[in-house]
């Protein structure tokens, strides 16, 4: 249950961490390069939520901006691995199946994405420092009914028990 903890806020400073670079950006700045992957391809109404929820500083935002573009190199370059080691993996979906390669290209793309995992993880802890603590606090409080409205929708979706016998 903590890891889902953990992602939900990972998720919710990715969200914020989107929400800094949209506002920040004015009509005359160049906007950023575009990140791929699941962490930055954040819808912006929900970036917009979060920074207008956590009511983000000018400040803060352009702190979160600097971090990110700081960050883009390195995580467009682990994306990239991936994305490679995908198309590698597609060959043996389609082709022949060579067991031994298909699992040594799984090697790669764990380690890359413990790679991305790291990254990600560090950016969302820098993030999370720029905020107060009470903007930490809502944060947590807002994680908190989330995961309550997650649970609820997985105990609805769950299938009955079975009697036991």
């Amino acid at each position: 249950m903590k890891s889902f903890h953990v992602r939900l806020l990972i998720a919710a400073l990715a969200v914020l961490m989107g929400s800094a670079i949209a506002k920040s950006q004015t009509a005359d700045a160049a906007p950023a390069p575009p990140m791929h992957g699941h962490e930055f391809g954040m819808h912006e109404h929900m970036m917009g939520f979060f920074a207008h929820k956590l009511n983000l500083t000018e400040d803060q935002k352009a702190q979160m901006k600097a971090i990110v573009e700081k960050e883009h190199p390195a995580m467009e370059a682990l994306f990239q691995q991936q994305h490679q080691i995908d198309l590698q993996l597609r060959q043996y979906v389609q082709g022949n199946f060579d067991e031994a390669k298909v699992q040594a290209l799984a090697g790669q793309k764990a380690q890359v994405q413990a790679q991305e995992t790291v990254a990600e993880t560090r950016i969302h802890n820098q993030l999370y420092q720029l905020l107060t603590p009470e903007q930490q606090a809502q944060l947590k409080d807002m994680e908190a009914s989330h995961e309550s409205r997650m649970q609820e929708h997985m105990n609805r979706q769950a299938p009955p028990a079975a009697p036991e016998q």
